[in-house]
């Protein structure tokens, strides 16, 4: 082939490169973005924690409006426990002392969800904690394992930050 019979030029073919290229650079930048901000924001890498944090927000939700079986329920992750109640060594009953008359803050009339960090083993961690403020301001630390979605109170350690 010379350049006397080269292909003729395809505008349509150019653009629709150009636009794979820019549109591969634009797919990538954002995802490096939103990655890095669901970090930043304290919901783990890509927002992946979103879910362990909505599961205890509504925990606490049940517990500020006192219906202690479908906290329990959360808990256990468990909606249908009273089935079998029999399964689980920790009671409704202890259960509800646990977070009303026993509880290190006493009954939950507010909460809000702060942060959130992955933990544990392994390259993913074996859970994740979950930063709470309750009744106007005390910290707690809840633990969401991820194998089973059950919740525990309190998480291995608590996490820095304001």
């Amino acid at each position: 082939m010379t350049l006397l019979n080269a292909p003729k030029y395809d505008a349509g073919s150019e653009r629709r490169r150009t636009g794979l290229i820019f549109g591969g650079i634009g797919v990538v930048l954002l995802a490096a973005v939103v990655g890095v901000l669901g970090f930043l924001l304290g919901h783990g890498w890509f927002f992946t924690n979103l879910g362990a944090e909505h599961t205890v927000d509504r925990f606490f939700t049940a517990l500020e409006q006192k219906d202690y079986s479908a906290a329990y329920a959360i808990w256990m992750n468990d909606p249908d426990w009273q089935k079998h109640p029999e399964k689980y060594d920790y009671t409704l009953k202890r259960f509800t002392e646990d977070w009303t008359t026993e509880s290190p803050v006493g009954p939950i009339t507010s909460h809000h969800v702060d942060i959130s960090k992955t933990d544990g083993t392994g390259t993913f961690g074996t859970g994740i904690i979950v930063a709470v403020r309750v009744n106007g301001g005390k910290k707690i630390f809840m633990w969401y394992e991820k194998k089973d979605k059950t919740l525990t109170y309190p998480a291995p350690h608590e996490l820095e930050y304001n």
